[in-house]
């Protein structure tokens, strides 16, 4: 069965000197300011669609990868994504970084690194920003 996830934002004031508010509606986990300074520039407390796609495509890249890793045979004791999302004013995002260090007992570095090639390929996040550059560093801790 299909599952939906829900947020909202209010927005109020033009692009440069607005501010807005997202909320995660489905969890309920919060509310959290937004502005373009925060997004073109220091976050300063508040987040960004950046943050948040860094945020989805680090989760879900972790849980595809471990899947993988379990599958393999090689179920993971831990897993540590990073996701570096690239914004350039004008531009768009200009690239995704997937950074991960895992502890996989019994498994040698080739094998984690093809396994993680596969999860940044197949994880729905990826699949979604198929219009991104998304690259990959693999490395057992």
């Amino acid at each position: 069965m299909a599952t939906v996830r829900h947020a909202h934002t209010v927005w109020q004031g033009d692009l440069l000197k607005g501010s807005g508010v997202v909320t995660l509606d489905s969890s309920g986990l919060g509310s959290y300011d937004v502005s373009w300074p925060a997004r073109s520039e220091e976050p300063n407390g508040k987040t960004s669609p950046e943050e948040l796609i860094a945020a989805a495509h680090s989760s879900c890249f972790s849980m595809a990868f471990s899947n993988g890793l379990a599958k393999d045979g090689h179920p993971p004791t831990r897993l540590e994504t990073k996701a570096d999302v690239t914004f350039q004013p004008g531009e768009g995002i200009t690239g995704i970084h997937l950074t991960v260090t895992g502890e996989v007992p019994g498994l040698d570095g080739a094998r984690f690194q093809e396994l993680a090639e596969d999860a940044k390929k197949h994880c729905p996040v990826s699949q979604a920003l198929t219009g991104t550059t998304i690259t990959l560093t693999a490395e057992l801790g």
